[in-house]
């Protein structure tokens, strides 16, 4: 984490700023922050500039809560806490190390890692928290802090305070955790020491960006988010795409691909938090069968205090559907055609899709089968296209 600068020559109307700062510093590690960084409450204009910009090209497109007035708002510190003097930058690793062993036997998608223990919003309001109280101690008569939900770009604010610097796949950096970072940010009335920005970047690698299943990277510093499967597979609450589902291989929830190439991510830490840890090989590789099988009472159980959660079952049915069809085994077959069946258009659809993928006599019969009671027209159409295809 940043270094609190030197007491030595530090001038007299600074030395209070400087003080508090360090105080600041050591109680956030002591509530179990991996990374604090201080920077001011000024306003975030290239930020601003870059959100702005990236909505108008419809690269944000399908994200309904992010628009332009809460870009503005974001970028603008003082508009959320009025009086705020300082932003206090908080990261938390989470990297864990996957299972060296699996048991063997059955069809299993993958989840990104932040996604296998804990929900992280959690773990960190309840840290924030306590640090805000603490700030109140210190003389912060006032104190707000955000993880991603909230509107402040939070990757722009751990850069200006130090944290790390911009990869070119868009994920903050840093020293000692490469991108396994969750982070949050802390407005306070404390007139803080602000850390500087790091001088490191990404230099002439690229290997993120031909890395991208989807060419979700169109160029570096931007990811259009309609190609990236982590919005499809979290995000995306109707059909994914058809151009975009071979590509998306096993991933049902999330998507690491970026980082697992990042050569700054290949001598990381494991975390020495217990949240984020994987309860077992279901939390990182899950039965695929064994999700389409999940009733709403046993998704809500099975996943209670997940970030996959926020998926919905029908969507991460709707992933498993994709991640068995680009598996090609058919001893999926008979569990798609009984999701021929389910309830909801999206699962139905898309386990069509996989049965076309997936091919063969009993697959086809299935198919034929459900096509004539079929009322979507969506849905009838994905069986019908299961159908023309050459398998």
């Amino acid at each position: 984490m940043p270094d609190a600068k030197s007491d030595a020559l530090v001038p007299p109307g600074s030395a209070r700023r400087h003080a508090l700062a360090r105080d600041v510093k050591r109680i956030a590690e002591e509530l179990g922050f991996d990374y604090v960084g201080i920077t001011t409450a000024d306003d975030l204009p290239e930020a601003e500039s870059v959100a702005v910009e990236r909505l108008r090209q419809g690269l944000m497109d399908g994200l309904p809560w992010y628009y332009e007035s809460r870009v503005q708002r974001g970028c603008r510190p003082t508009s959320l806490l009025p009086g705020a003097r300082s932003i206090i930058a908080l990261g938390l690793s989470y990297y864990t190390p996957a299972s060296s062993t699996h048991e063997g036997g059955k069809l299993r998608g993958r989840i990104a890692r932040y996604a296998w223990g804990e929900d992280y919003h959690k773990v960190m309001e309840r840290r924030a928290k306590a640090l805000a109280a603490r700030l109140r101690k210190l003389g912060g008569e006032s104190a707000r802090f955000y993880v991603d939900y909230g509107p402040m770009p939070d990757r722009a604010v751990a850069q200006r305070a130090g944290i790390g610097w911009f990869g070119k796949n868009t994920n903050l950096l840093t020293p000692g955790q490469g991108s396994w970072l969750f982070l949050a940010e802390l407005l306070t009335t404390l007139d803080l020491t602000p850390d500087a920005p790091l001088k490191k970047n990404c230099g002439q690698c690229t290997v993120c960006i031909p890395a991208c299943p989807t060419n979700a990277i169109p160029e570096p510093y931007v990811i259009d988010s309609t190609r990236c499967i982590s919005y499809h597979t979290i995000e995306n609450r109707g059909p994914i795409p058809r151009e975009l589902r071979p590509l998306m291989g096993d991933w049902v929830f999330g998507c690491d691909v970026c980082q697992d190439v990042c050569p700054v991510n290949e001598t990381v830490t494991p975390t020495g938090d217990a949240a984020f840890r994987a309860a077992s090989v279901e939390s990182e590789r899950p039965d695929l069968l064994a999700i389409l099988s999940l009733t709403q009472e046993q998704f809500r159980e099975r996943f209670k205090g997940s970030p996959v959660r926020r998926a919905k079952l029908d969507g991460l049915k709707r992933n498993a559907c994709i991640a068995l069809g680009n598996l090609g085994d058919s001893i999926a077959v008979p569990s798609l055609a009984k999701a021929l069946r389910e309830d909801e258009a999206l699962v139905r659809g898309h386990a069509a899709w996989a049965l076309g993928r997936i091919g063969g006599g009993v697959a086809r019969a299935a198919l034929t089968e459900v096509l004539v009671g079929e009322a979507d027209s969506w849905v009838r159409e994905e069986i019908q296209q299961a159908l023309d295809t050459p398998k």
